[in-house]
């Protein structure tokens, strides 16, 4: 590409090759590759974030996050549940975890219960809480009955009979 292969003249040949090779690339390979999305180590967000691609946290999140792989790097911190296909951690989580796969980093602390097909925890790491194996983290979710209100009713049209 930046050669050149007779005196001064570019080498045209290898332009259009590479050329070619990135349109066959392209033309062979119809399926779009997994977006990635990432959160810097400057960046704070609140709210609930959901993807279908990677999702790479080097900041601060507070509240859930729903995505097919989930990186939290050394020094970013979730506050919230996370379900992921793929979860891997090095920074802090305090929440419940949902993925089939989990790896806490040496530098990991989790605080929340995690459910899993797969854990691997490095030495150093930090968990407290519970860890629970089920087959498919994720589809456990879903079939988990609702949590019910404790909230009561209160009838505020009451009439008192007396003085």
């Amino acid at each position: 590409m930046f050669g050149k292969s007779n005196g001064n003249a570019p080498d045209t040949n290898r332009d259009s090759s590479s050329a070619q090779d990135v349109k066959r690339s392209i033309v062979g390979h119809p399926a779009v590759p997994e977006a990635t999305s990432s959160i810097s180590s400057g960046l704070s967000i609140v709210g609930k974030i959901i993807g279908q691609g990677r999702l790479a946290i080097f900041g601060h999140v507070e509240g859930e996050v729903h995505a097919s792989t989930v990186q939290i790097g050394d020094g970013a911190q979730v506050v919230g549940d996370i379900v992921a296909e793929e979860l891997t951690i090095g920074g802090r989580v305090k929440g419940t975890i949902r993925a089939n796969r989990v790896k806490l980093n040496s530098t990991a602390a989790v605080e929340g219960d995690i459910y899993h097909r797969t854990l691997a925890i490095e030495e150093n790491a930090q968990f407290e809480g519970m860890s629970k194996r089920q087959e498919n983290a994720i589809d456990a979710l879903s079939r988990a009955p609702a949590k019910r209100s404790q909230t009561k009713a209160i009838n505020v049209n009451r009439q008192d009979n007396g003085a």
